[in-house]
């Protein structure tokens, strides 16, 4: 292999996926738990109401688990799957022993989560620098994670997920059209479901559908950017440039979701003026400032909607953030039980960083 501007060499973007990573945490933690079926998520109590699954093992995931399902939906589709409760610090320490092997190649590394980064090389043999980043990690970390190689990001992003689990994959355009026309148009990174229903009302059924369709037409149905966007992931193109400058996110935000729907309306205000402090004193402590104010209320059974505020000025005082916050609550109609409230803040953005929008999920 060689990395450098040899005469064969030439630019490629990697993906570098960690395989089952929360759950592979856990079973270095748990070795006799290997083979099993195991679930990781909220407390680990599988008959409390309203806590989902951060992620199962793909012995769990052939009875249908998946992350973000109920784990009560769990433990009824795997009876005798072992559940685990999640531990943020001991993922975020793994991942960052993770990113700490791949730095030590050389080549740009941008993290894209605790879980996956994308390696930006110069290389005359993508395959076998994606081989050896794979050894590293595991050998370094004894974790597993599996490598995509593509153009860009949305090519590799795809073609790690091909090479599931501890594999490499390459699809690059020469490949795009031969393994990506006939797939569905969820395939593609950033399309989903909702999306992908609507371009199956127009017709639009797969990839290289999507791929030959009329730019004008896309457009006319999913607005001037975001319809000839979707051509152009059909296409197989994307941002190739990694950019090793620091993630500084744009917002922050928290979210509870109560074991009881929540019906008095003081009560309501009250925890969403407890959330709004909670973020403001998280923004302090981060040095940065609010520009506006989200609030988030999920109704029973799964309504879920949205509103916020522009603040007059940048601001982390606590007091100015819950009044904003409280105001914004007030723009809701309370007549229905509440499930979940949320409270996020966007961020002034610092200068010279590179920077994302931590959504409240």
């Amino acid at each position: 292999m060689t990395t450098g501007s040899g005469p064969a060499a030439r630019d490629w973007v990697l993906h570098v996926d960690l395989d089952q990573f929360i759950a592979a945490v856990e079973l270095l933690r748990h070795p006799e738990l290997r083979g099993r079926p195991v679930v990781v998520g909220g407390s680990g109590d599988p008959t409390r109401p309203r806590t989902v699954a951060a992620t199962a093992t793909y012995e769990a995931r052939a009875y249908g688990v998946h992350s973000g399902m109920p784990l009560r939906t769990a433990l009824r589709r795997c009876p005798e799957a072992v559940f685990l409760p999640s531990d943020p610090p001991a993922y975020e320490a793994a991942s960052e022993r993770v990113m700490a092997v791949l730095r030590g190649f050389p080549v740009k590394v941008e993290v894209w989560g605790w879980d996956e980064a994308f390696v930006g090389a110069t290389t005359d043999d993508p395959e076998s620098l994606a081989a050896g980043l794979r050894r590293a990690v595991l050998d370094a970390t004894r974790l597993s994670c599996s490598v995509g190689i593509g153009d860009n990001k949305h090519q590799a992003k795809l073609a790690s997920a091909f090479a599931k689990p501890a594999g490499v994959y390459r699809l690059t355009g020469a490949e795009w059209a031969e393994v990506m026309d006939d797939r569905p148009t969820d395939a593609l990174w950033g399309v989903g479901a909702k999306t992908a229903g609507k371009l199956a009302g127009l017709g639009l059924h797969t990839v290289g559908r999507l791929a030959a369709a009329d730019p004008a037409e896309l457009a006319r149905h999913f607005g001037p950017t975001n319809g000839p966007w979707l051509r152009y992931l059909a296409q197989g193109r994307g941002e190739s440039e990694v950019s090793t400058t620091p993630w500084v996110p744009r917002g922050h935000g928290r979210e509870t979701t109560f074991p009881a729907d929540l019906t008095d309306a003081r009560e309501i205000a009250a925890r969403v003026a407890a959330l709004a402090g909670q973020v403001a004193r998280e923004a302090a402590a981060e040095g940065r400032a609010a520009v506006r104010v989200t609030v988030k209320v999920r109704f029973a059974p799964f309504l879920t909607r949205t509103r916020q505020s522009k603040l007059p000025g940048p601001t982390a005082d606590p007091a100015t953030l819950t009044d904003a916050a409280l105001a914004v609550l007030g723009r809701f109609d309370l007549t229905r039980p509440v499930r979940l409230l949320g409270v996020a803040v966007e961020y002034a953005p610092p200068a010279d960083a590179a920077y994302t929008l931590t959504t409240l999920e």
